[in-house]
């Protein structure tokens, strides 16, 4: 899977997130919004978006293969390193 244009734009932090992330997936697919959180055991992780509709959450951008969520979590926690270091 090809990641690229891999984005980190950091926020004050607020109970664990810390920033917002983006990626362009095969040079096809934008994906925007995903939000960056510390984890208390060390490390990050990634929320993707959700739109709420009628108080329930709608989940419309996330990988559904293990390989895909993997790549990106690479990418993008590179990227976060990369901007806080």
């Amino acid at each position: 899977m090809q990641i690229s244009e891999v984005q980190f734009v950091p926020v004050k932090p607020d109970n664990g997130l810390i920033g917002f992330a983006s990626c362009v997936l095969e040079g096809q697919h934008y994906i925007g919004s995903i939000a960056v959180f510390t984890k208390l055991s060390g490390g990050y992780r990634l929320v993707y978006p959700t739109k709420i509709i009628g108080g329930r959450h709608l989940h419309y951008h996330h990988p559904i293969s293990k390989e895909a969520g993997e790549a990106i979590e690479h990418a993008l926690i590179a990227r976060v390193e990369e901007v806080l270091s």
